[in-house]
């Protein structure tokens, strides 16, 4: 078997459930996996203060790659690792960009979110998920002009989501994103939005980084991932675990598939490669 000393795992739509809860059959298995001095490392878009509660909680959790890997943090030191952020020029343009379109957006800085209030207040009719909702409304602060705050702080940012009524229009941003900002790693994380980052800012490249930080290789890192955002990191890790309800691109990559995130199908993963303690039987 594999020598893994590093899971890193996707929390929406993998090591969450459908209700954004983590169960207790996970958290056991992850549990089991951290007495075997194995690296637990939640791997979200959200930045750290963003991670539910039941995540952030758990006592052997130390390092997570945050904002789709622009950041590698370490809770211990309060400090990053990993730094990656749109310069304030390149997020600048692209906000002038997405106000030609039917959108709203925001931006991740120093950890947290911020958005133009008007468009804030406009949110569920851009963001109809209530776990998307409950975010653009609790963890992002409000400015009567986002773009006219950051050029006054004159900081770089981490992240620019986007939501699209419109899924056409969407696409048509995609495009014109790529072919704009060719610097621009263009991901998602649900149905009608985009996440914005540096190209440099991706999941795998952070999970190398991070390996080799504490002196590991690829070979020593298990992935766990459903979404687009989650590609390159379970295509870089030795071993690349799809969901079961993972998109087709990720499920195309994955060295292994496992049950669904509403299955517990992280512990049944780490059962089936011996990362962490037997329990129930494992169904293939």
């Amino acid at each position: 078997m594999a020598d893994i000393r590093i899971i890193a795992l996707d929390l929406d739509g993998t090591l969450l459930d459908s209700g954004k809860n983590l169960s207790a059959v996970n958290r056991s298995a992850l549990a089991s996996a951290a007495e075997k001095g194995i690296h637990v490392v939640p791997t979200t878009g959200r930045f750290f203060g963003g991670m539910p509660e039941s995540i952030r909680a758990l006592p052997f959790v130390r390092y997570a790659i945050t904002v789709n890997g622009a950041q590698v943090y370490d809770r211990a030191t309060d400090a990053a690792i990993v730094r990656e952020e749109l310069p304030l020029a390149t997020a600048l343009a692209i906000m002038r960009y997405l106000d030609g379109f039917d959108v709203i957006y925001d931006c991740y800085q120093d950890n947290w979110g911020r958005m133009t209030a008007a468009m804030q207040e406009r949110a569920a009719d851009y963001a109809p998920d209530a776990h998307y909702l409950k975010m653009i409304r609790e963890l992002r602060k409000p400015y009567p002009d986002l773009k006219a705050h950051l050029e006054e702080e004159g900081r770089d940012v981490q992240k620019i989501m986007l939501f699209a009524r419109d899924l056409a229009v969407r696409a048509q941003i995609a495009d014109g994103l790529k072919a704009r900002f060719p610097e621009l790693a263009v991901s998602s994380s649900t149905f009608n939005n985009l996440e914005l980052n540096s190209a440099r800012a991706h999941k795998g490249l952070a999970l190398q980084r991070f390996a080799e930080h504490l002196g590991l290789g690829l070979e020593n890192c298990m992935a766990f991932g459903d979404g687009a955002n989650d590609l390159t990191m379970v295509r870089a890790a030795g071993i690349g675990v799809a969901m079961a309800n993972a998109c087709p691109e990720v499920l195309a990559a994955a060295d292994y598939m496992t049950r669904s995130n509403d299955e517990d199908g992280v512990a049944a993963a780490l059962r089936h490669f011996r990362a962490c303690a037997e329990g129930e039987p494992v169904v293939s």
